[in-house]
């Protein structure tokens, strides 16, 4: 089963600097959050992957064209002329690395790999986020329903968080969800080869004019996942996962 991942939009302003890269490689830890989310699917058996590049699309690609080199001990000889690999990394991914245009909108990079979708199941998620939803899971929900797609649904969470005192004491200090049956489109999502109908030109965006009519058609469940979600919207976001990171245990470790 493939796995796209929407790593196409416009670069995104993480700090007072425009990030010069494009989202999916701002790098949590050593390693950029494309990378994490890949890892996370691998863990699950899932290691046939469709890049969907739009903004500096050559920042993806040469990434993963030196992926190899650089994730390997080296032994260079300079005299001969040849490179030998001494420890080489343990990825078996097989990547297809597609650029979708560079003004091309959400909905139109996913028609752009109609070819590379067709006739058989794919699972869908944005460049963006990690999150700990059991994959496994998700899929069997998937295959139970019969719909054409499913989406996950996590918790939408308020702005600020709830401080609760007892006396003077702050008692606990934690974000908040804005209603108890509030829920936001988290990604992570799995589709049947009958949505690519739904969409037509470039300018198609997902979440309108695919989940939006998916919906209007009965075709669309959504699987509510209270785990771990986080995107990477702010440089608080960023932040935050690379603390999760350096302290050893991050959720959406699963390798």
């Amino acid at each position: 089963m493939k796995v796209v991942i929407l790593a196409g939009g416009l670069g995104t302003r993480l700090a007072e600097e425009t990030i010069t890269v494009p989202k999916p490689m701002v790098q949590i830890g050593q390693h950029p959050i494309l990378w994490h989310i890949m890892k996370f699917y691998a863990s699950y058996g899932l290691e046939e992957f469709v890049v969907a590049l739009g903004y500096r699309a050559e920042v993806v690609k040469n990434f993963f064209l030196h992926f190899a080199d650089m994730a390997s001990d080296l032994t260079v000889d300079l005299g001969a002329g040849t490179v030998e690999r001494r420890r080489r990394h343990r990825e078996t991914w097989k990547i297809h690395l597609i650029d979708t245009g560079l003004e091309t909108l959400t909905g139109g990079r996913v028609r752009r790999l109609a070819p590379l979708l067709s006739g058989e199941t794919f699972m869908l998620t944005y460049g963006d986020g990690v999150s700990d939803v059991p994959l496994d899971r998700l899929l069997a929900f998937h295959r139970s329903h019969g719909k054409l797609a499913t989406v996950t649904a996590v918790p939408a969470l308020a702005r600020f968080g709830n401080i609760i005192f007892e006396g003077d004491r702050v008692a606990d200090f934690a974000e908040k969800r804005m209603t108890d049956d509030a829920w936001i489109n988290g990604g992570y999502m799995v589709m049947e080869p009958g949505v690519l109908d739904y969409l037509s030109k470039d300018e198609d965006v997902l979440e309108v004019d695919l989940l939006e009519r998916l919906t209007s058609d009965g075709q669309l469940a959504g699987y509510k996942h209270e785990g771990f979600w986080q995107c990477m919207d702010t440089l608080r976001d960023k932040q935050g996962l690379e603390r999760l990171w350096l302290a050893g245990a991050p959720p959406w470790k699963r390798w």
